[in-house]
């Protein structure tokens, strides 16, 4: 079992001054559009590693790659990533940290210009694409995703009604593939209101605006 501290979309006070309140965590989680000041200060205090994916208020993240000699490139150069050393980038990406398979798709519905923004068909497309990398890495090694990170929710399942924060239509088609136990995401702020678990199938799909305590146990082997 892994204890997973899950944020999103605004800074935790208690937290930022106390992160004892979140004691005994062995991962942390980001589902975007908090300052990569306070990701970095949560990883030092915790000692825990970090896996996010981008908001749609996070700067472009796009074009950074991690060279065969383990240095960050960015058009083919040396580069330093705005986020913290260390940290994961798990947008488009199937990454295993902390004990936990993860998979991730950063970014919202498009609604004016600015980066991680995407149209239905676009976010269509790279659902496909992180379908595709999922897929081969359980052939691989038998593994399922354990959790799937993204910013923005599903469509129809904790989604907004203006056009900023309506969810995407192909991520209930990517959890129906991946079936991981939990779908967290970010973006719609609760304001104080309740947010209830929701279901896509066995997937529990969360809001983890704020910050949220879990304990996930990792998927068997070829299960």
């Amino acid at each position: 079992m892994v204890r997973v501290l899950a944020v999103s979309d605004e800074v935790d006070d208690v937290l930022r001054v106390d992160p004892g309140a979140a004691r005994g965590t062995e991962l942390i989680v980001s589902c975007g559009d908090l300052p990569f000041e306070y990701l970095g200060h949560l990883m030092s205090e915790l000692d825990a590693p970090l896996v996010f994916v981008p908001g749609n208020h996070d700067p472009d993240l796009t074009g950074y790659r991690l060279s065969r000699t383990g240095l960050i490139l960015r058009a083919g150069l040396p580069a330093t990533p705005p986020w913290p050393a260390g940290a994961v980038n798990a947008d488009g990406r199937v990454v295993d940290v902390g004990g936990l398979r993860l998979a991730g798709l950063g970014g919202s519905r498009r609604y004016r210009d600015g980066p991680n923004q995407y149209t239905d068909r676009q976010l269509a497309r790279r659902a496909r694409a992180l379908r595709g990398r999922a897929r081969w890495r359980r052939l691989r090694d038998g593994r399922r995703v354990d959790v799937l990170l993204t910013h923005a929710a599903p469509r129809g399942l904790g989604d907004g009604d203006d056009p900023a924060h309506v969810g995407f239509r192909a991520l209930p088609g990517l959890v129906a593939r991946l079936r991981p136990q939990l779908l967290l995401h970010g973006h719609i702020h609760p304001y104080g209101a309740a947010t209830p678990d929701r279901r896509l199938g066995d997937t529990v799909v969360r809001n983890v605006v704020g910050r949220h305590l879990l304990d996930i146990t990792p998927h068997d082997h070829a299960a």
